[in-house]
């Protein structure tokens, strides 16, 4: 067994990522506190061809040194925004045809493997504070909420691994489904 070198497992460059089409999936950021996790969600966006991330609230935003450090370089393909406020975000996403999902344990969230979800749809998910979740006002501007089901003590997890798991099952989907003609 080889390990591939970077040009063997065909990895773009910046210039071709800002070229190519991306899967329709937005992350917003709702006040996340550490810049380690904004850019470990700028690799998990970018590891997935997600079409872009939005910055909200307290957020670090590029460039930063933290993230940089986790981002590895995805900050620099990924298209992202600064928004003031959440709210702000989620009716621009709205009225460009996204459906916003919280990533948020509520007594109506469905399970991340139940979702229904039509090929092609466009998705924008919002992830909040590792400490204190999505707001209150964030939350009643969805359109759903969605959550990752867990099976041990915790039932919580970092949110720059929720993210990963997240945005790996909506990429899933979209690939298995591209290939099913019906």
């Amino acid at each position: 067994m080889r390990k591939l070198s970077g040009d063997e497992m065909g990895r773009l460059s910046v210039a071709q990522c800002k070229e190519l089409p991306r899967f329709p999936i937005v992350v917003v950021l709702e006040n996340i506190r550490s810049a380690y996790n904004v850019g470990s969600v700028f690799r998990s966006a970018d590891a997935f061809f997600i079409e872009s991330i939005y910055l909200v609230g307290y957020c670090a935003t590029p460039p930063h040194k933290e993230i940089a450090k986790t981002a590895l370089g995805a900050e620099q393909a990924v298209p992202w925004k600064q928004v003031p406020k959440a709210a702000v975000a989620i009716q621009e996403l709205q009225s460009r045809g996204y459906r916003v999902l919280a990533a948020e344990q509520t007594d109506s969230s469905v399970r991340l493997h139940q979702l229904p979800v039509h090929p092609g749809q466009k998705l924008a998910i919002v992830f909040g504070n590792e400490v204190t979740g999505i707001e209150s006002d964030t939350l009643q501007c969805c359109d759903g909420c969605i959550e990752i089901p867990q099976f041990g003590m915790k039932h919580s997890l970092n949110i720059a691994t929720a993210a990963g798991v997240v945005l790996w099952e909506l990429v899933r989907y979209q690939l298995q489904n591209a290939n099913d003609p019906s």
